[in-house]
């Protein structure tokens, strides 16, 4: 991006928004926040469905990068499970309906989605033009409905493409960045108690992202007008669970783990309040659009990625001073 733009984002004080506000102002862009809760003057309200004063934006806005959408890290019953379709669904339609209606779209909305969309597998990597879910045998009904979320919220962008604003689905794999709560953070929360053996078989692969990788990604994807529809957001290199924990272990400086069977990950998952889809599906995705655009990677493989997160999440919790080092050898 070689001038400054004005960016939107619809539910960017999350994680991830958290983290493109950074790496976008750092470029020298204009950010505004759609936000429920408006904390400062860069943030303005939105309720996640109707239109309203800040569909003007809109006419100023030169990309629309929508994320938001409920957390899935909880239990799938039914109110929850209408809180994360119509969420997604609704918020979504909300963009559309708005960018339809303005007298100066913008040239480009990216909107968020899931390489959850994609059938779980332990063959082939699932790129761009893989086989969605939805028609496997013998897979949990909660799978299903995560495939058939992901489904709908495409969908409900789709219903409002013009000519003038070029639309790209986000299929993002996890999102690793050592900050509270995200998925890097729990994985090493767990290693660092023992339980950082592998989970369940330990053969469904592990599809990820480094933060840096995510918010470069998508910053490359501007300026490229070959970028529309369907992209995936992950490392060209998704692996085993097995591989995935042991190469989480070796940063937590906690060599064994506890091995997880699926029976027991189902009970822990009722007494987190969250479902083992999270961790049991087989998510093998590859960024094959990126890749061929020629994007590099600054963090490829896990190991490398892991190095630099850890490092990272040992300094946010520990003191200066510490002796973090010789602890940390």
């Amino acid at each position: 991006m070689n001038k400054a733009l004005h960016f939107l984002l619809p539910g960017g004080t999350g994680q991830a928004g958290m983290m493109l506000q950074g790496a976008l102002r750092a470029a020298g862009h204009r950010v505004t926040i759609l936000s429920r809760r408006p904390a400062n003057a860069e943030e303005v309200h939105w309720d996640g469905v109707h239109s309203g004063p800040w569909t003007e934006l809109l006419n100023e806005t030169d990309v629309v990068i929508n994320l938001a959408g409920r957390s899935v890290n909880c239990r799938y019953h039914p109110a929850q499970r209408r809180e994360i379709l119509e969420s997604r669904v609704l918020s979504t339609r909300a963009i559309g309906e708005a960018i339809a209606a303005a007298r100066r779209p913008p040239a480009l909305w990216l909107q968020s989605s899931t390489a959850t969309i994609y059938a779980h597998t332990l063959g082939a990597a699932h790129g761009e033009d893989g086989e969605p879910g939805g028609a496997e045998t013998g897979v949990p009904e909660t799978w299903r409905f995560s495939v058939e979320v992901a489904k709908a919220w495409e969908a409900a962008a789709l219903d409002f493409q013009r000519p003038e604003t070029r639309l790209v689905l986000m299929r993002t794999s996890f999102i690793m960045s050592p900050h509270r709560g995200g998925a890097f953070d729990v994985f090493m929360g767990l290693a660092r108690k023992g339980l950082g053996g592998s989970q369940g078989t330990g053969r469904q692969f592990v599809s990820w992202i480094h933060e840096v990788d995510f918010t470069r990604a998508i910053q490359w994807m501007v300026d490229k007008p070959e970028f529309a529809g369907p992209v995936n957001l992950a490392s060209p290199y998704p692996l085993p669970n097995r591989e995935f924990m042991k190469d989480l272990r070796a940063v937590a400086r906690h060599p064994f783990g506890i091995p997880a069977p699926r029976w027991m990950l189902e009970v822990g998952a009722v007494a987190l309040g969250t479902e083992t889809e999270l961790i049991l599906k087989s998510r093998r995705v590859v960024p094959t659009k990126l890749l061929k655009s020629g994007f590099v990677f600054r963090y490829p493989q896990l190991p490398q990625a892991m190095e630099e997160l850890a490092q990272r999440w040992w300094n946010l919790r520990e003191p200066s001073g510490s002796g973090l080092e010789g602890k940390r050898r």
